[in-house]
């Protein structure tokens, strides 16, 4: 559990452990407080694998931004986004097609205030303030709308980010809206956490999460796969995240310990 969409607490407290600075210290990033790092090292002792998971997470992501843009797909929502860091979403897009959009959005009002300072000179992106529980107003956002073409297909990426919605928040109901509200020919770009594979260390993850900004739950392979609703998921399926085309040889003995799971779907 490393980023997340959550109500964003009323002022700015460096001493209240903070999920996007937390996830920015797994990545060797230098946006965090010392009570952030204090809570991604009691996470670390927790999972001693978890800074692999991070990193074999946004390796995930990167594959699939890049097969995407590969496919033509040149527009891109990426809910949850947390801090920028190396090799962002329009950074690996752009690289593929130079007209590539990338419309960013987090719950965090810092951290949308640091993005947009970091992404001043950053050709066809935006950055709002949006919270996935209420995804109309992302959908509707006057910023996302000049961006995005929703007449044409779009890439919603939520990587990292719905295990922090509490099933009291319809998680469900939330990916439908979403789905709906895209062309035929968009992608869903999604990972979540999951207790299926290593239920033990998964419990001790959570138990440190819940003394941040952003307590986790993490879900079942069929509750992952039921997010994807109608889209058509791409091979190899939902599966976990280090083994979703790999670059590498990898066993699934070597991707169990890394929690995620990972999937693309695409809109009929």
């Amino acid at each position: 559990m490393v980023a997340a969409d959550r109500q964003q607490p009323n002022g700015f407290d460096p001493n209240v452990p903070n999920i996007a600075r937390m996830y920015d210290y797994y990545l060797d990033g230098k946006d965090h407080y010392a009570a952030d790092r204090a809570r991604a090292d009691e996470a670390i002792a927790a999972d001693p694998t978890l800074v692999t998971l991070i990193r074999e997470n946004r390796a995930f992501l990167g594959r699939a931004v890049r097969y995407l843009a590969e496919q033509g797909i040149d527009q891109f929502l990426d809910i949850g986004t947390g801090l920028p860091t190396q090799q962002n979403v329009h950074q690996i897009a752009q690289s593929v097609n130079p007209a590539a959009r990338v419309a960013y959005v987090d719950y965090d009002g810092q951290v949308v205030a640091h993005g947009r300072a970091l992404l001043a000179a950053a050709e066809g992106t935006r950055m709002i303030v949006g919270d996935v529980r209420d995804p109309r107003a992302i959908l509707d956002d006057p910023e996302v709308r000049r961006l995005l073409d929703f007449g044409k297909p779009i890439a919603l990426l939520l990587v990292a980010t719905l295990h922090f919605i509490q099933d009291e928040d319809d998680p469900q109901g939330i990916m439908d809206e979403l789905r709906d509200a895209l062309p035929s020919g968009s992608h869903l770009v999604l990972t979540h956490a999951s207790a299926d594979g290593v239920p033990d260390v998964v419990a001790k993850v959570v138990e440190v999460y819940k003394r941040t900004n952003a307590p986790g739950t993490p879900r079942t392979e069929e509750q992952v796969t039921a997010l994807f609703g109608d889209f058509e998921l791409l091979d190899p399926g939902l599966v976990w995240a280090p083994l979703w085309r790999p670059e590498r040889s990898i066993t699934l003995e070597e991707a169990l310990p890394i929690w995620f799971y990972a999937g693309v779907g695409r809109k009929p």
